[in-house]
């Protein structure tokens, strides 16, 4: 697979909430495949923290971004594009799951305005980053999108319901899925693939670390979807190496 490189001489990727958790381990697992990695972060203390944490791995940069300000995606774009020449990886990984106050409510507990809160990160969010990044990854001569989704947005998926599946979440990542089928349609005529990577249950703040993965078995399909080949899949979401039936 050949990509345009950035002035680095290497692949170029950027991994959006990935100052800890699973975007954490996805930048580590692709600055030791010999990428450039952008980690993105909202908070710059914690994202340089992580930065030097990863130095021993690769070629890790920090960039400021809060996937939810119109002004700081912008603001990456540019920093982004003056030390390179393109972007080869975009990895949406940033997201929440649940509105502050609102965690673990049933559905008739719920409302409008927490959902919305979620959605706003793992996915309006989503489009405003892609779209905002999409004429750096034009510029790749394979450029690569990966979507970290869940099992629990899985309508047909057996098992993708078991325990608590809470609305504002799951749909949030059924949603996901859906946005990455569209993109993955409209960029067919390009090399740009797009899929989603759902990491199964892994021990993060998320879930109180309750998780049975750790953060680097959960990021595995992200960092092999990230560098898939001309031949590869698009439009799909995978857990591991099986493809699941969203």
């Amino acid at each position: 697979m050949t990509t345009l490189m950035g002035s680095t001489g290497k692949k170029i990727a950027l991994v959006t909430g990935a100052n800890k958790g699973i975007g954490k381990a996805i930048v580590q697992g692709l600055a030791r495949d010999g990428f450039t990695v952008y980690l993105g972060a909202r908070d710059p203390e914690r994202g340089k923290a992580a930065v030097t944490q990863l130095l021993v791995d690769g070629d890790v940069r920090f960039v400021q971004l809060d996937v939810t300000d119109t002004t700081s995606v912008l603001t990456a774009v540019q920093t982004i594009e003056a030390e390179t020449d393109g972007l080869d990886v975009l990895v949406n990984n940033a997201g929440i799951s649940s509105a502050p106050g609102s965690r673990f409510r049933t559905p008739i507990q719920e409302t409008a305005e927490n959902i919305r809160v979620v959605y706003e990160t793992n996915v309006f969010a989503v489009i405003t980053v892609t779209n905002a990044f999409m004429p750096l990854l034009l510029k790749s001569s394979a450029g690569r999108i990966v979507n970290v989704t869940s099992k629990r947005g899985s309508i047909g998926e057996d098992g993708a319901w078991v325990g608590r599946p809470y609305m504002a979440y799951s749909s949030s990542k059924t949603a996901l899925n859906a946005l990455t089928v569209h993109y993955a349609r409209s960029l067919a005529e390009t090399p740009i693939k797009v899929n989603g990577a759902a990491p199964g249950h892994v021990a993060t703040d998320f879930n109180a670390f309750t998780g049975s993965r750790t953060p680097e078995e959960g990021a595995a399909v992200a960092i092999r979807l990230a560098q898939l080949g001309s031949d590869g899949p698009t439009g799909l979401v995978f857990e591991d190496d099986r493809q699941l039936a969203w």
